[in-house]
């Protein structure tokens, strides 16, 4: 799916910046903007360091997990703060909130590798479909289980600062897999736990 890349050229994006800048009109050699293009590579290399790995490589990363866990109860954590970049305008993606749901399948993954996981799935040019997709494989990777749910609820730029500029409208999106597909006296209570 993705290009990866493991290191970025950086002077090759402050080149590009700074063509950038000029492109819109404003001089790149002025005091305010000298700096810019390298400030904006060093962010842009931790903004989408996500794009430097695979959705395998994430779930290797973060697959700490406990073993012998003899539950089929839900986990579910909520409420996980991430941002993202629109691939179609690269207009943030904020106030974005991720909701991961699983049912073990004989080992339970530590509490902060679900927030590590969403937050390196965020860091790439994405799609909010594609980030919950994205969040939810690495899940049945590192778990292996089928049974995952990730509802996202977030604000895009691209909608509320331009175009139609509908402030404050928010796009949930939710990728079901395994029982929480199937059994909707599950998903309903996801959804309940999440009010």
């Amino acid at each position: 799916m993705y290009n990866v890349k493991k290191e970025f050229n950086q002077k090759k994006i402050q080149e590009l910046i700074k063509a950038l800048l000029a492109e819109l009109g404003d001089d790149p050699e002025r005091e305010g903007l000298r700096e810019t293009p390298a400030r904006v590579a060093r962010m842009y290399a931790e903004v989408f360091e996500g794009m430097r790995y695979t959705n395998a490589e994430i779930a290797q990363m973060f697959c700490k997990c406990f073993e012998d866990v003899d539950t089929n109860d839900l986990v579910l954590v909520k409420d996980i703060e991430v941002f993202s970049f629109c691939e179609h305008h690269l207009a943030l993606m904020y106030n974005m909130k991720v909701h991961v749901g699983y049912i073990p399948n004989g080992k339970v993954i530590g509490l902060s590798k679900i927030a590590r996981i969403a937050d390196m799935a965020a860091k790439r040019l994405q799609l909010q479909e594609r980030l919950g997709c994205d969040i939810a494989e690495i899940m049945q990777m590192v778990l292996g289980t089928e049974d995952v749910i990730v509802i996202i609820e977030g604000e895009h730029s691209c909608m509320t600062a331009r175009g139609i500029k509908s402030r404050g409208a928010k796009t949930r999106t939710a990728a079901i897999r395994g029982l929480f597909d199937t059994d909707h006296e599950l998903r309903n209570e996801v959804y309940n736990l999440l009010r």
